[in-house]
């Protein structure tokens, strides 16, 4: 116990005798760093969850650079009152086409109006020229267009869909030619880092590359956003005659920072609100809304500023970080408050700097205690592989200090400034809750375990049957326009996430001057028709669509080899190049086959697709060292693998360094073990739920056991000081007693205000946040129930009076 009559002397004393000199630094300081934070941006584009330094990664740089195809995005229209094969639709796409080669990168924009139909050509086919045989060029009549492209081996669900009710744009983008040059410079370096050591000269070229992209990057980012933005406003005047989608991988990240932005301003300012409602109905005086308001704002600030300085930025995985930073303020502050209103109703003749003084130095040990172990559950996303999980582990771990350093020197500052307040007893549901909660420890305890251990075993069996799965896709709620958007150029175009197959063709001693030979092009049908026997599999680009269109050109005859060559030698060479440029690398012998997987797929298994295509090639004699599979779609399959893979072994070194923590901390083998309880049971009830409701890790979840923990431990801390703090003077009951009486409370208020508050989050568009604030508050919920009623049964069982 303190002191009867404390001295406001130390740091804490200082800083209550001048309150206003520590209120002066912190609006300087605050406001400094306010400033850097300017410099913190949101980065939720799709290529920044990728693993640089793996071989995927590495494979898919190299190829990208090998057939370099070009970024694009789609825009479909479906129109509503008139055909798609009508003069209005024509008109539409010729003036949206003239709007879009107004933008700056824009390179070309592919359409109906300007794909050669070669079906519909007369003549030689090595000598007929392509650009003639368009619908801007000739009068086809509707029908004879409708005819010409069904089943089109290159158009259908790329610039038309099935049903021939809507059509596309391709928008095609221009390369920066100096990123590119520094990203393939970059590449190399990476590739040699993979095959052995770089030396320290080609480690400083790599970073010095990566310090000249990075700029580029940003100015990139900034030209795509503006781009999305532009082509949806070039789009609102056609919206009356037709449905317009746009997709893309670039219009994700568009939406993800749009849904990111708006949820830290809507959700925020609602989530700010109800917590203060919460509060004022909880403590019943304006100053236990202002001080934690002052405390979570300068505590924000302050972090987001260092951020900025430190270069971090938030991705889709980080997008929670304030959330999490307002739990972890909010947390410190609402335990100092209920210590500052235990002491003012004991002591009715301490004056207020006696009071402040006291509070602080009685639960200045405890928070910094608190502050570690948190720490050290954020501090397990650092064995990630992912550079964002890591990336969000140091975030949460600096903003986990911030909110200990701002609370415990702004709580008592801005309390000398406040007079002593009458006393006030507790709310009476509370005192009637936390009186059953010590009552049923007292009485029936020995319940408390096998129910603890019930629950951990069906947490258990849960969390094994944890899948993972990602769609970007899958983000957005089924009522959003961006899902709504997605979902329909997923269906209808082609799929969206790309996956490529690179095949390494057989040289043998025929003809060195033929492009294609006869058994290749056979083999390369064969691996394609036993692709498009997946389901999952939407729009497959190659070679072989070259090759089939030429046959119903040729009157459904093939081509042979020699004629295949010849027409490829006399194309135009800009076509040639946008033919078969993506899909043939004759140099290095390599064929590409382009498809794009189809998100909406029900039951889509990723992981099961990638091995039932190596399945397929293994049957047509490819052995894994003549093909390789590249893009976006193996990229992330692999990180989630890899996250899985890793999650068992740093959940298990996470609470062994928790074990260690808790130990040197109360200097016990056997409080260490009772305190381990609560946090492994709020990990298994949320994991455990996750694994029984079918909702998959994938890159936002797959950080939740941390955080669940992390949010477990803070009251599991303040609770376990508090009792053997009154075990020095007490009998074990009346220490469990005594505890939920002072400490209880702080433990209930912060559940219930972090609960209520953020259960707000379930109403976003955006499912991960969504499923954060309900995941959030069940660990919460849980780490409550544990520390009220299992925590107490195991501390007087394991722990013994001096």
């Amino acid at each position: 116990m303190p002191p009867t009559r404390p001295e406001p002397g130390g740091p804490a004393g200082w800083i209550v005798r001048h309150p206003l000199y520590v209120l002066l630094y912190f609006l300087v300081a605050v406001g400094a760093l306010g400033w850097q934070a300017r410099k913190f941006r949101v980065d939720a584009s799709a290529d920044t969850l990728l693993m640089r330094g793996n071989r995927h990664y590495m494979q898919t740089q190299v190829m990208h650079q090998r057939f370099a195809p070009r970024e694009f995005l789609l825009i479909a229209y479906a129109p509503t009152n008139h055909s798609v094969f009508s003069k209005q639709t024509f008109d539409d796409l010729k003036s949206i086409r003239g709007e879009l080669r107004g933008l700056e990168r824009v390179a070309a924009v592919r359409s109906l109006l300007d794909a050669p139909l070669l079906t519909l050509a007369t003549g030689d086919l090595t000598t007929l020229d392509p650009s003639a045989w368009t619908v801007e060029q000739r009068s086809f009549s509707m029908e004879t267009l409708r005819r010409a492209l069904t089943d089109h081996p290159i158009y259908e669900q790329l610039l038309i869909n099935r049903d021939q009710t809507a059509v596309a744009l391709q928008v095609l983008f221009k390369a920066d030619p100096e990123l590119s040059r520094l990203e393939e410079r970059i590449t190399d370096l990476q590739r040699q880092a993979l095959q052995g050591k770089l030396s320290p000269a080609k480690q400083r070229e790599r970073r010095r590359l990566r310090r000249e992209a990075d700029p580029l990057y940003r100015r990139l980012d900034t030209q795509r956003r503006a781009e999305v933005s532009a082509i949806r406003k070039m789009l609102r005047p056609y919206e009356g005659r037709a449905n317009l989608y746009l997709g893309g991988l670039h219009v994700v990240g568009f939406q993800l920072v749009r849904i990111i932005r708006n949820d830290l301003v809507v959700f925020g300012g609602a989530i700010a609100a109800m917590i203060a409602v919460i509060l004022l109905a909880l403590f019943r005086r304006i100053r236990w809304v202002v001080i934690p308001a002052v405390c979570c704002t300068c505590s924000l600030v302050a972090t987001l500023g260092l951020f900025g300085m430190l270069g971090f930025k938030t991705t889709v995985i980080s997008a929670n970080f304030v959330v999490l930073q307002l739990i972890l303020t909010l947390a410190i502050v609402v335990h100092l408050i209920v210590q500052y209103r235990e002491y003012n109703r004991q002591h009715s003749d301490w004056e207020q700097p006696r009071l402040v003084t006291a509070t602080l130095r009685r639960k200045a040990a405890p928070c910094l205690y608190a502050g570690l172990t948190t720490s050290v559950g954020f501090a397990s996303l650092l064995a990630s592989e992912l550079q964002p999980v890591i990336s969000f582990g140091w975030m949460m771990i600096i903003a986990m200090f911030c909110s200990i350093g701002v609370s415990l020197a702004l709580f008592p500052a801005l309390m000398a400034l406040f007079p002593r307040e009458s006393a006030r007893g507790q709310l009476g549901p509370a005192r009637w809750l936390l009186k059953g909660c010590s009552t049923f420890t007292l009485r029936a305890g020995w319940l408390a375990v096998p129910l603890g251990a019930g629950v951990l075993a069906a947490g258990a069996v849960g969390a094994l049957r944890l899948d993972v799965e990602n769609s970007f896709l899958n983000y957005f709620r089924d009522s959003t326009r961006v899902h709504k958007e997605l979902a329909f150029i997923d269906r209808h175009f082609g799929g969206s996430t790309p996956l490529d197959l690179v095949i390494t063709l057989p040289d043998d001693d025929k003809p060195q001057d033929l492009v294609l030979q006869a058994q290749t092009v056979q083999q390369l049908q064969r691996v394609q028709q036993a692709l498009q026997r997946h389901e999952a599999v939407g729009k497959i680009l190659s070679a072989v669509n070259l090759t089939a269109l030429a046959k119903e050109v040729n009157d459904s005859l093939p081509l042979t080899e020699y004629e295949l060559t010849a027409l490829y030698r006399t194309l135009e060479a800009s076509l040639r190049e946008t033919l078969l440029g993506p899909f043939l690398a004759l140099e290095h012998r390599q064929a590409r086959i382009s498809m794009r997987i189809q998100d909406t797929t029900p039951g889509l298994k990723r992981s099961r697709l990638l091995a039932d295509i190596r399945q397929d090639l293994k049957a047509l004699g490819y052995p894994e060292s003549r093909y390789v599979m590249t893009n976006l779609f193996v990229l992330y399959e692999n990180i989630l693998q890899r996250l899985l893979r890793s999650q068992a072994t740093t959940l298990g070194i996470v609470y062994g360094v928790l074990f260690v923590a808790f130990w040197g901390i109360f200097r016990s083998l056997r409080v260490a073990l009772a305190a381990m309880i609560p946090n492994l049971l709020a990990t298994a009830v949320v994991l455990g739920a996750m694994g029984w409701l079918q909702i998959p890790l994938d890159l936002m979840t797959i950080t939740i056991a941390a955080v669940a923990m992390g949010i477990a431990v803070d009251d599991t801390i303040h609770y376990t000081h508090r009792y053997l703090e009154e075990l020095k003077a007490h009998s074990p009951s009346d220490a469990v007693r005594r505890t939920h009486d002072s400490v209880g409370f702080a433990v209930l208020y912060t559940t219930l205000i972090i609960t209520l508050g953020f259960s707000l989050m379930i109403l976003s568009d955006f499912t991960p946040s969504a499923l954060f604030g309900l995941l959030s508050g069940l660990a919460r919920v849980t780490a409550l129930v544990a520390d009220l009623c299992i925590l107490p049964v195991l501390l007087r069982w394991f722990v013994r009076p001096n």
